[in-house]
């Protein structure tokens, strides 16, 4: 495989879920990629310490842990100060956030995201202590209720700037998903404010499936099998500065099943489709 096949790929251990952590990172490595996204619970899996050496010696860049968040739920902090922990051992500067639904019972969303907000503002300063920058990440408005109260670029960019207000840290930015913002009109108007506030930590891509399964969770698919012009995405976030990994992060039970090593050979042949666009 060629250098320019390979270039600024990452795969995200949930696109091969069936795997475990070193079947991925022997994946990546057998097939030329250079980056891997990790999660929290393939870490855990793996041990933290083991999966540290495994990434390290196979020479992969960690792009992002996944992940932190749910500030509406009651003691949030444990948890969140352990994934900043568990990026520092891992090698990787960028957590990750989903930042959480409402409260059980609740239907104040204003509150709610009050308490995003200031969950953020708490943990920012140990984050930037521990050399870790937090990247929010907006989830499409049908996760609102459960996942993420935080459904646009602009209202996590919103809360960055608060955050930065509030603590003078500088160590908040946002996960740009092209699943979850692709049907915001003001997208593209956003990426180019957070690329000029230095803000877009992690770029993460896959497709928008239809129709939509009965799991709206899983109707995530390959670069190119949707309905995201998913080329402009990544014309807009190099225009807006960022020059990191673009990540692969799909969730989809037929991908799932599909053997790794064919998924992971799906998702670089893809990849490269996608830059030969941009050339």
């Amino acid at each position: 495989m060629t250098d320019h096949t390979a270039e600024q790929l990452s795969l995200n251990v949930w696109t091969t879920k069936g795997w475990s952590l070193g079947e991925a990172v022997a994946g990546c490595v057998e097939q030329g990629v250079p980056g891997i996204g990790l999660w929290r619970d393939k870490v855990a899996e793996h041990g933290l310490e083991a999966s540290a050496k495994l990434v390290r010696e196979a020479g992969l860049t960690v792009t992002s842990l996944c992940r932190g968040g749910f500030f509406t739920s009651p003691d949030w902090q444990a948890d969140n100060h352990a994934a900043v922990d568990e990026c520092v051992a891992l090698g990787t500067d960028v957590l990750v956030l989903v930042v959480g639904g409402l409260p059980s019972g609740s239907r104040d969303l204003a509150a709610a995201r009050a308490a995003v907000t200031d969950g953020i503002a708490e943990l920012a300063p140990y984050a930037e202590s521990r050399g870790v920058k937090l990247a929010i990440e907006p989830l499409h408005p049908m996760f609102c209720a459960d996942r993420a109260v935080v459904s646009t670029l602009g209202q996590a960019l919103d809360i960055a700037d608060e955050v930065a207000v509030r603590t003078g840290c500088r160590n908040v930015g946002v996960c740009v998903d092209t699943y979850h913002i692709w049907w915001d009109p003001q997208v593209f108007a956003q990426i180019e404010r957070a690329g000029a506030a230095g803000r877009i930590l992690a770029f993460q891509v896959c497709d928008f499936l239809i129709p939509i399964p009965a799991d709206a969770l899983l109707g995530r698919g390959h670069v190119g099998d949707g309905v995201i012009d998913i080329a402009s995405f990544v014309r807009a976030v190099r225009e807006a500065g960022y020059k990191g990994f673009i990540e692969v992060e799909i969730f989809n039970q037929e991908i799932w099943d599909t053997p790794g090593d064919q998924t992971l050979r799906t998702v670089i042949d893809r990849h490269t489709q996608l830059l030969a666009e941009l050339d």
